[in-house]
């Protein structure tokens, strides 16, 4: 394991400071429980301004609501405790279920108010006349950590967004542009896109989450906009690197187009190596796709409409390419880059939509709500005295990784390192701790071990441990105006709070022992239905909702398929399909204004597809296109030839071309009748 590094250390410090800080002013105002400031500023603190200001912002929201609601239901409920059990784990279910619902930054405020209410209401139920007073003094407790936190990390040498994610783009631009150049250098030989590849639709996922701090952040905000304009183009890459991909190969076998290949293939290079570095500029490239795009009156056989559509596909990918170079640029603050004027435009950028699936959310947050209200009539049957701590820690575990489709292990992580971050303060509390009398001497006491810990806070694989073991073990401490601690009432608190981690735990393994796999499944058949309805007209939408969807379900899905959590049948091709959806939305929206030959045979087909990804859908596994659905795509193509007039028909070939291609990539060419005229050159093709 490398060793902390100079930012590590930085926050770390930063973080210290900012939980002293806290703990002072909570000391001075002779708050109930200072140390509840102090756990709030490592709980909110991140390496990053922005994402510090955001945490904060959205706990001291969810910290209020949970309080709001505390005050509401206690006195309401107070002599009847089961039904004071079952309102807060309805509490906890539905918000939970719009934190999960929401998955944005935002999401944090709901899941802060679901496990915020049982933490101060449970506690008071034996005296609830002082609800109304500890929820303030624990709002203010909270309040008063997180402005802390967000002071010291605006102020003390504040750490930027931008950086951080044209660090991350320009990363994730390196693999785009290696699987860029292995195709356009003829490189690939699968005609599916290999997993690592599309796993770069989940990698956006983690630039989703920087980009959605910037605009809490001062320094970033300007840029806000241009990064949201570059995750559309970076997402977009991936589609059209797959149809080229297909294109590429389809030429190597098409012997017919001659010294047009060649030169093809030659400005193929040209591109790789512009991706690659090499200096050369896009508009040179465009101009030499420009040259090579056939004219409209030489549109009369397959290799033809190939030809021109594989150079459609390369100049879009030169326009997004050249976009998203001259955004990173934008967003990583280069005072060189000027004001920025998107190249590409005919292209819908993709948008926002998510895919939910409601119908594991409701199980996620009624398995919280069931697994809170168990623990609460385990409590209110045993009488124990540290029964609502029990409760609520259960709760807590519950709610942060009620969603994972294995929260067993992160769980009994929580049992392990919560338990030894008390073990840790409790030999603090009844050794040190009573030999200090005053706060500088506390502070130098605390300062090693809480510096060692918040510099390994910012490291992903050890995130977990040491922010329960900072946040555990500040709370543990109990550091108060004068010392009054309780062995007694320390173990009974502690062993609340590892069994509720505890309950958590056997609750996840009794729950939900299946894993990832049910997950992957529902991802994967509801990716088909979505393909089916399409065809079949019964969910029209347009391009932006369509690949958003299609395109977060896949990020969703390839982290679980590379774990191995679903078999080899099931395995798709997501860019593969997103495309397929692409023609089909083309194909609806065109075949109203076609002729009735024309229109019939495009019925046809969209018949066909919605049928094939039903049967898909009902067999659970990857099947061949029938053979009779080719048919029906050779005759649409014929059938819309034969007509040639009018942007409708030249759209909706377009289409059929790639819907042929994305569904038979190695069929042979189709018999075209020869052309009675000209047709517009395929710059708009569908995919």
């Amino acid at each position: 394991m490398k060793l902390p590094s100079a930012r590590d250390w930085l926050f770390s410090t930063k973080a210290f400071t900012a939980a002293m800080l806290a703990l002072y002013v909570a000391l001075a105002m002779d708050l109930p429980r200072p140390y509840w400031a102090m756990t709030t500023v490592y709980v909110v603190s991140h390496p990053l301004t922005g994402a510090t200001t955001s945490k904060a912002l959205y706990r001291m929201l969810g910290t209020l609501i949970g309080a709001t609601g505390a005050v509401v239901l206690v006195p309401t409920f107070v002599s009847a405790p089961e039904l004071l059990s079952i309102a807060v784990a309805a509490w906890i279910g539905g918000l939970l279920y719009l934190s999960l619902l929401d998955r944005t930054p935002r999401s944090y405020v709901f899941m802060l108010a679901a496990y915020t209410l049982p933490i101060i209401a449970l506690p008071t139920v034996t005296a609830p006349e002082t609800i109304f007073d500890v929820a303030l003094a624990r709002s203010e407790e909270i309040i008063l950590g997180i402005l802390c936190a967000s002071l010291v990390g605006a102020v003390v040498f504040p750490v930027s967004v931008g950086p951080a994610l044209a660090a991350r783009v320009g990363g994730w631009l390196r693999d785009a542009g290696a699987w860029a150049g292995e195709v356009l250098r003829g490189e690939v030989t699968d005609e599916v896109v290999p997993l690592v590849r599309q796993k770069l639709a989940a990698d956006v996922a983690a630039l989703d989450a920087l980009i959605m701090q910037l605009a809490h952040d001062p320094e970033a905000r300007a840029f806000a906009r241009e990064a949201g304009e570059l995750r559309g183009r970076l997402l977009l890459l991936l589609p059209v690197l797959s149809s080229l991909n297909d294109r590429m190969r389809a030429i190597t076998r098409e012997e017919a187009m001659g010294s047009a290949r060649d030169d093809l293939v030659a400005l193929a290079r040209e591109i790789a190596d512009w991706i690659g570095g090499a200096p050369d500029t896009p508009e040179r490239l465009r101009a030499r796709i420009a040259e090579l795009t056939p004219d409209p009156g030489a549109l009369r056989d397959w290799p033809s409409l190939l030809h021109a559509n594989l150079c459609a596909r390369l100049k879009e990918l030169v326009d997004l390419w050249q976009d998203c170079l001259a955004l990173r640029r934008q967003v990583a603050g280069d005072p060189a880059a000027g004001h920025w004027a998107p190249v590409l435009h005919h292209r819908p950028v993709i948008g926002t939509a998510r895919h939910h699936d409601h119908g594991l959310l409701l199980f996620y947050t009624a398995s919280a709500a069931l697994a809170t209200l168990t623990a609460s009539l385990i409590w209110i049957a045993s009488g124990w005295p540290g029964g609502a701590n029990f409760v609520a820690m259960a709760a807590v575990a519950c709610c942060f990784f009620g969603a994972q489709d294995r929260p067993a292990p992160f769980l009994w992580m929580m049992v392990v390192w919560g338990t030894t971050a008390q073990v840790i303060a409790g030999v603090l509390l009844f050794t040190v701790v009573p030999q200090i009398h005053d706060f500088a001497m506390l502070v130098l006491v605390l300062v090693l071990p809480f510096l060692l810990v918040g510099a390994l806070i910012p490291r992903p694989e050890l995130g977990l441990v040491t922010l329960l073991l900072a946040a555990t073990g500040s709370g543990s401490l109990s550091v108060q105006s004068h010392y009054n601690a309780d062995f007694t009432v320390y173990v009974n608190e502690s062993l609340a709070v590892t069994g509720g981690f505890l309950f958590a735990w056997i609750w996840a393994l009794a729950t939900k022992p299946f894993g990832a796999e049910i997950t992957a499944r529902r991802l994967v058949r509801s990716g088909w239905a979505d393909l089916a309805a399409c065809a079949a007209g019964t969910r029209l939408q347009d391009h932006r909702v369509l690949v958003s969807r299609t395109l977060d379900r896949l990020g969703l899905l390839i982290p679980r398929l590379a774990s191995g959590a679903i078999d080899d049948g099931l395995a798709t091709d997501g860019l593969r399909d997103l495309r397929i959806g692409y023609n089909v939305l083309d194909l609806q929206r065109d075949r109203r204004a076609l002729p009735g030959a024309a229109k019939d045979a495009i019925n046809a087909v969209l018949e066909g597809v919605a049928g094939h990804f039903r049967t898909q859908q009902k067999a659970g596994a990857v099947l061949l296109p029938p053979a009779g659905l080719l048919d029906h795509v050779d005759e649409a193509i014929r059938a819309v030839l034969a007509q040639r007039a009018g942007q409708a028909a030249d759209n909706a070939l377009q289409a059929l071309v790639g819907l042929r291609q994305a569904l038979f990539p190695g069929a042979a060419a189709p018999l075209l009748p020869p052309a009675r005229g000209a047709v517009a050159p395929p710059l708009l093709a569908a995919e």
